[in-house]
């Protein structure tokens, strides 16, 4: 049994592959509590076209500018 929480909703269903999909439906921050974890986020954002995500956010993490990068050089 899984819960999917939203601002003002909550849906019960069996399966997690049913709450991910209650929780893109739902198009908003959600919790989905299982029995033995919880999974927070705003589920469906899957593209970014010309630097944006669907909702219009502006897409600009960069892998190489993470702090604490590993050092690949070899001499």
């Amino acid at each position: 049994m899984y819960k999917v929480i939203g601002k003002e909703e909550t849906f019960k269903v069996l399966t997690l592959a049913e709450a991910m999909n209650v929780a893109k439906s739902m198009d908003e921050f959600v919790r989905i509590v299982g029995k033995d974890f919880e999974v927070v986020g705003r589920f469906g954002v899957d593209s970014v076209i010309n630097g944006k995500c669907p909702d219009g956010v502006t897409y600009d993490w960069n892998k190489a500018s993470r702090i604490g990068r590993v050092k690949k050089e070899r001499v």
